[in-house]
């Protein structure tokens, strides 16, 4: 069993049915990216993995407990994060401040200090939060206004916030939309530093199969709402099914 199950999941909207029978499982500690053409369900299916969205039937286990109708803080608490596809930050505070969010919310979801594990004052706070800052190459801008990082630096931001929470899963939705290439190849490489030093497990949406190869360990490919392949990238690259999928004909 996968860290992360997914379990005959249906989701229609309306006349539409988004989801049809997804099955998928994420083993603990690797990249599992998924992908599909605009309209595959990919969204949706991320929202069913953070509890945002109910399916109509099917069932969503994270190490063993259902996220179906949890509440975003409880989500956190089991362990989960995720990367928006714009970065979610607080754009009127420093990047500093941005980092103190996290550690003074607590996890019943009021907004008091609290001391993660090793960490028990204002202090210790200020120094994980620094040290998170300096492991995604951000501590030079600590004291910048947030709202005027570039994409690629707002991102870093992004995941360091989630990171200072120790998640088992970090959820990315598109990491590396709207960069330039040289921005996108430093995402990759952040992804990689990231993983490499940390027992994370990471599921990503991506259309960019740059980024999908050069990071992931399995790739599920959706079409139209249902999985079409489950393999490696080495055996997904031209995959009748998939270049049926993209090109609309078999090759």
């Amino acid at each position: 069993m996968g860290i992360l199950e997914v379990k005959d999941v249906n989701k229609r909207f309306g006349g539409l049915q988004a989801l049809g029978d997804v099955n998928l499982s994420v083993r603990e500690n690797t990249v599992h990216a998924i992908i599909g053409p605009n309209g595959a369900g990919k969204s949706t299916l991320l929202n069913c993995l953070v509890g945002k969205l109910i399916p109509d039937t099917g069932s969503v286990m994270f190490d063993g407990q259902s996220v179906l109708g949890r509440k975003p803080y409880e989500i956190n608490q089991m362990g989960i994060s995720r990367v928006f596809q714009t970065p979610e930050i607080f754009a009127d505070l420093s990047v500093f401040e941005n980092m103190m969010i996290p550690l003074f919310a607590k996890r019943d979801g009021s907004f008091r200090l609290h001391a993660f594990e090793g960490v028990g004052s204002e202090r210790g706070l200020t120094q994980e939060a620094e040290a998170m800052l300096d492991e995604v190459n951000m501590l030079e801008k600590r004291d910048f206004h947030a709202g005027a990082l570039s994409r690629g630096d707002k991102r870093r931001l992004e995941m360091a916030m989630c990171l200072i929470q120790r998640p088992r899963l970090l959820l990315l939705d598109e990491p590396t939309a709207g960069m330039a290439r040289a921005d996108t190849n430093n995402t990759i490489d952040l992804l990689k530093t990231i993983k490499a030093k940390r027992d994370i497990t990471m599921c990503i949406i991506e259309h960019d199969m740059h980024v999908v190869f050069s990071l992931a360990d399995r790739i599920t490919v959706l079409a139209q709402g249902t999985p079409l392949v489950e393999d490696t990238p080495e055996n997904i690259k031209g995959h009748p099914k998939v270049k049926e999928a993209y090109l609309g004909e078999a090759a």
